[in-house]
């Protein structure tokens, strides 16, 4: 039995996707969240760039003696998972391992979709997973960077017509490939899951990283026993690099609980 707390990072609003499944499945956790909001999207930023957010969002969760760190960040998750985890020694997860496995089992052709941040894509993470995991498969990624601001602005419901707009134009290509998988590879993604579920059309099955590694991260907790033995729901506090109020409205809407009094706002340039 362990109650120290699960952190959790993402460079905004989009890892809330993953403590909702942590949540869900895990509801006497404790959980820790860090949305860079002062500096997001991450995914035109510079390796070296990447490398250096992660570390100061790590260092900040770790002054809460934390049991893991889930990176709820696909590109940090293909960028510097590997870094981290040499320098820090709780264990941390990523994203990618999770949901190429769910792909892998998903699809019956072979023919797999990926759409990112375009430090994602550049990475080649998700392609290297799959391949290890089922040989053959082909991969059609497409970088999507618009996609990340359009939620951190609140911008995904359906009918909202610049969001369709954005998707179709980002999902036509790999439509045309004939995919029977997509991976949502940002946890920003399934904010948009309608719209691109709508696009894509019922035969293709959509992979949700934030709600793979969740399931991941339990059962990896589970099996080395540091899963809480509480028998009340945990607690969960929220802190953002800026604006917390427009986070707290959309986290709020997001999860279906009032986080307001719960975020606060850090300076995350001190770790």
């Amino acid at each position: 039995m362990d109650n120290r707390p699960i952190g959790v990072f993402d460079s905004g609003l989009g890892g809330l996707t993953a403590v909702r499944e942590l949540a869900r499945i895990m509801p006497e956790e404790d959980l820790v969240y860090f949305g860079d909001t002062g500096r997001v999207p991450y995914g035109g930023r510079s390796r070296e760039t990447i490398i250096r957010y992660a570390r100061q969002d790590v260092a900040f969760l770790s002054t809460f003696r934390p049991k893991a760190i889930v990176v709820a960040c696909g590109t940090v998750s293909t960028t510097a998972l590997d870094v981290l985890k040499t320098e820090w020694a709780v264990p941390i997860f990523g994203v990618v391992e999770p949901a190429a496995r769910a792909a892998a089992r998903c699809t019956k052709s072979g023919r797999v979709g990926l759409i990112g941040t375009k430090a994602t894509i550049r990475s080649g993470a998700y392609e290297r997973a799959l391949d290890a995991l089922r040989p053959g498969t082909r991969v059609v990624a497409r970088a999507c960077p618009l996609l990340v601001p359009l939620v951190e602005n609140g911008r995904y419901q359906p009918g909202d017509i610049v969001a369709e707009t954005v998707v179709a134009e980002y999902l036509s290509p790999i439509r045309e490939e004939t995919v029977d998988t997509l991976m949502l590879g940002c946890t920003h993604y399934p904010l948009l899951k309608p719209l691109i579920a709508r696009y894509m059309g019922p035969e293709v099955t959509l992979v949700d990283v934030g709600e793979q590694c969740a399931k991941w991260v339990a059962g990896q907790l589970s099996g080395q026993g540091l899963r809480s033995g509480r028998t009340v729901p945990g607690k969960h506090r929220f802190f953002v690099s800026d604006d917390s109020g427009d986070f707290a409205a959309l986290a709020s809407a997001f999860l279906g609980e009032d986080v307001g009094g719960e975020v606060k706002e850090i300076d995350i340039t001190v770790y």
